[in-house]
This record gives structure tokens, sequence and C-alpha cells, in this order.
């Protein structure tokens, strides 16, 4: 058995058995004693587990002020989640779609003029946009969803402080907004052991390919550095503890009930590692990207506001 084989089967078998691990990672990260959300605090990372993905939100985003702190009025407002399979939402292949259209709802109420979604699908977009949930619950809030299948939809842009990715094409509607939120789901990936917030970005660029063909790990991190979200929201609901990053069935599925809130997305794919039950520093991306100084993986170091609902 391999080292990835051991760590999915340590993982699965501790969610199974409602050990420590399944909720809280290594190192215990619900460890730490649940605090209320207190505004004041300028935390670095907010972690909530228990609720519903709304439920979750609202507390989440209620310890750093609310949602106008990050949508002023007027502003146009793109959402990324993680739409890339053709699956429904109890496979976990992507974001719960109840996030995501509490998210599109909590912006236009901060009074945000518009606001997008959309992602590059790996399956046909049509079939992902609807059997995800995601395109229902986005246009139910009063969001809009946009295409991403065509070239025509992306520009090229420099990317000035990467080792790799110096060069790529990027969707017109990130180049365009104002704010950018972020929200993948957490789950098992073939090529880097998981999917999180600077994995999920794939789905904002035209060739996909050209990341795998040049080095996987150093590109996910060159991009990072080219525009970072002004909010990520890791969405740990329902967890694909193996067979990434489709999933075979929901029996690859674990209930986590969780969710994590940063402006420091290396912070929160590092919170997200810990979770799932890996250490930061094995996941090369986000080691390359601490080391190029786009945000902080030494969850020991930081301010972190551990919610806890129900």
């Amino acid at each position: 058995m391999d080292r990835r084989d051991f760590l999915k089967k340590a993982i699965g078998g501790g969610i199974a058995a409602g050990s420590t691990l399944a909720l809280g990672g290594v190192g215990g990260f619900w460890s730490a004693a649940a605090r209320a959300a207190e505004p004041e605090t300028a935390w670095d990372l907010v972690a909530v587990r228990g609720g519903e993905p709304d439920e979750m939100f609202d507390a989440a985003i209620n310890a750093y002020g609310g949602m106008q702190a990050f949508v002023p009025r007027g502003t146009s407002v793109v959402v990324k989640p993680n739409i890339g399979w053709d699956v429904t939402p109890e496979r976990a292949g992507n974001t719960h779609p109840g996030l995501i259209g509490c998210i599109v709802a909590r912006c236009l109420k901060a009074g945000a003029r518009e606001v997008l979604v959309f992602d590059h699908t790996c399956d046909d977009w049509r079939r992902c946009y609807r059997n995800s949930g995601i395109e229902a619950a986005v246009e139910a809030a009063g969001g809009r969803m946009v295409p991403a299948n065509s070239q025509d939809h992306y520009r090229e842009v420099t990317v000035p402080r990467a080792a790799r990715l110096t060069k790529t094409m990027v969707h017109q509607a990130l180049l365009d907004a104002d704010v950018f939120i972020n929200v993948p789901v957490l789950k098992d990936h073939g090529s880097t052991m998981l999917t999180a917030s600077m994995k999920n970005l794939m789905g904002v660029v035209w060739d996909r390919g050209q990341w795998h063909r040049n080095d996987l790990h150093q590109c996910i991190a060159d991009f990072a550095s080219f525009r970072r979200p002004d909010l990520t929201v890791v969405d740990a609901y329902n967890v694909m503890k193996r067979n990434g990053p489709r999933g075979v069935s929901v029996d690859d599925v674990v209930t986590m009930k969780a969710q994590l809130l940063a402006t420091d997305f290396v912070a929160a794919d590092a919170a997200a590692a810990r979770l799932f039950g890996v250490e930061p520093a094995e996941i090369r991306h986000i080691r390359l990207a601490a080391e190029m100084h786009l945000g902080r993986m030494d969850l020991q170091n930081l301010t972190i506001n551990r919610i806890k609902l129900g």
C-alpha cells in the first residue's frame, strides 16, 4: 500500500468511526475552544461546523462584519464554484448549491449591481450547470449563470510572478469583476491529493491542459499570484474522500458539515488540508504558494474563530 492509499484508508476509516480525525483533521483542527462570532476581531480564518450550508455561511460572514465588508454597493461580483462535473449534489463532485445560492443572495442584499457565476466545466457545461443544482439556486437568488465553454469568453493575460505559467487565457467575467469570491468544494483529487481554493481557479482559464503539461502544482501556485480572491469559502459540507475529482458514487462521500472562510486563500487551503486529514506541507502547491508569500500556511500562528452550530 503506497502513502496515498494509506491516507485515503485512514481518512475514510476515521470518518466512518466518527473520530477526531473526521472533524478535526491532523492535529485536531477543532480541538481549540469554539468562540462566538466577534465582528470586531480581524480573523485570519473562520471555521464553522454543525449546520446547513446557508446557516454556516451566515455565522462565518457575520464574524467578518457581514457581506457588506466584501461587497460595496454597485459592484459587479463573480462567484466561482466548482461545477466541473455532471453529477447531482449528493455526489459532492461540485460545490453545494445551497451555499452558492446563499452567497449570491447575500451579495445582492449587500448592494451588488450583479452577481455572475461560471465554471469552465470538464463535462458538458449545460448539464453540469443544471444537474449540479447550481443553476437553479443562482437564478432563484437573483444571480446570473454565464457560459465558459468557448475561447471567445477568454482573454490572454501575463502572470508576472510566474515560474512556469507566464501567460494564460482568463475568463472575461473575472477580469471585469470588482469583487471575486472563490467557493470550492473540498474533495479528493487524483493529481493533487485534494482540491480546494487554489485548485478551483483552474476553472477560470481556457487551457487547463497547459497546467497539467507544465508542472501542475507550480502552475496552480503561479496563477494564484495573478488575482487573489477577495473572499474564499471552502465547502466541506459533503466531502468526497476517494475517487476524486469526479467520484463514483455516494459511497465516496462523507458528511462533515463544515465550512472555512478566509481572505487568505493559502490559509484556507492549509486549513482545508488539515480538515481533510493531511498536513498542508504535503500538498505541494500550498507549500509553493506560501514560499511565494501569497499567503500563510502556518495555522498555529493565525487567529482562527472556530464556531460550532447546533
